[in-house]
C-alpha cells in the first residue's frame, strides 16, 4: 500500500525522536494531533448570527464560564456561541473553528479562528443543523475591511466552517479557582489549551497522594472536585479529539485563593 508525503513525514518525525524517550506527558504527536494541526482544511456549511455589541465578544463569559477572558488577549473577543449539535452539552467548550462567510458582497471570503466560549439555545441555533453565533468581533472580522457594519446588518449570513487547531502563542494553560472552592471542595476552569481545544478529562493529584483523582465535569469547561485535599496541586488534562495528556506539575500552590487564575508552564503545542 503506498504511503502518503505526509504519513511519511509523520513516521520520520516519530522515528528521529524515538531515542530520545520523550513521556507522552511532556510531548506527544499523535496522528490525530498531527493532522487538526497540518493537514487540508475540510470546508462544511453553516449558519451564522451575531450577537452583543458590535465590536464586544457577545457575552460576558458565556455558558463555558471563561469570565470575562474571552474579551482579553488571546481569546480578543474572537469568540462564538455555538447551537446544540456542536456544544454537544458543553464538551466542545474550547474547540477551534475556522469561520468564513459568503454569499454577500461585504463578505472578504477569509477564514477567521475563533474558540467556542457559549451556547446558542434556540431560534436559528436550533432549527439548523449547525449555527454560529459570533461576537460582533468576530463576525466583523470576516468583512471586507471598512465594510463590517454592512455585513452585521445583513443578519443570518451563509458561512464555511472547519474544525482547526487553536493556538494561542506563548501563551501557557492556566486554571482559574471558582470562588466558592476550599480545602474539601475545588472546581477550577481550565483556560488556552493549544490544539484540541476540548478536553475529554482533567485529573487532579495532591500533596498527600501519588494517585490521580479524575474530576467531574460540572458544567462548559469547569471541573470539580469533592475530596479534602493538600495543596500543592498537579493538574492532568486529557484532550478529546487526539487523547493527548499534558501534565501541569505543582500548578496550584500551598496557600492557594479562591478566586485566583493560575498560570502553568505547558501548553500542547
Amino acid at each position: 500500500m503506498a504511503i502518503s508525503t505526509l504519513h511519511k513525514a509523520f513516521l520520520l518525525l516519530s522515528l528521529s525522536l524515538a531515542p530520545f524517550c520523550i513521556p507522552k506527558t511532556s510531548f506527544a504527536l499523535s496522528m490525530k494531533q498531527f493532522i487538526l494541526s497540518r493537514t487540508a482544511i475540510q470546508w462544511s456549511s453553516a449558519g451564522a448570527t451575531w450577537y452583543g455589541s458590535p465590536y464586544g465578544a457577545g457575552s460576558d463569559g458565556g455558558a463555558c464560564g471563561y469570565g470575562n477572558t474571552v474579551s482579553q488577549a488571546p481569546y480578543s473577543s474572537r469568540v462564538t456561541a455555538v447551537g446544540p449539535s456542536l456544544y454537544n452539552s458543553g464538551r466542545k467548550c474550547g474547540a477551534c473553528y475556522q469561520v468564513k462567510c459568503r454569499g454577500h458582497r461585504s463578505c472578504s471570503h477569509k477564514p477567521v479562528r475563533v474558540t467556542i466560549t457559549d451556547f446558542c439555545p434556540g431560534g436559528p441555533c436550533v432549527s439548523e443543523s449547525v449555527h454560529f453565533d459570533l461576537s460582533g468581533t468576530a463576525f466583523g472580522a470576516m468583512a471586507i475591511r471598512g465594510q463590517e457594519n454592512q455585513l452585521r446588518n445583513a443578519g443570518v449570513l451563509s458561512i464555511q466552517f472547519a474544525r482547526v487547531a487553536c493556538y494561542y502563542g506563548r501563551t501557557t494553560v492556566a486554571f482559574h479557582v471558582d470562588p466558592a472552592s476550599n480545602p474539601y471542595y475545588i472546581s477550577i476552569v481550565v483556560e488556552f489549551e493549544d490544539g484540541d481545544g476540548d478536553l475529554a478529562g482533567v485529573s487532579l493529584q495532591d500533596a498527600s497522594s501519588t494517585n490521580w483523582q479524575a474530576m467531574q465535569q460540572s458544567w462548559g469547561a469547569e471541573w470539580k472536585l469533592d475530596a479534602k485535599l493538600w495543596a500543592p496541586f498537579s493538574i492532568l488534562l486529557t484532550s478529546k479529539y487526539s487523547g493527548r495528556n499534558l501534565v501541569a506539575r505543582n500548578v496550584i500552590p500551598a496557600g492557594w485563593k479562591p478566586g485566583t487564575t493560575y498560570r502553568s508552564f505547558v501548553n500542547y503545542l
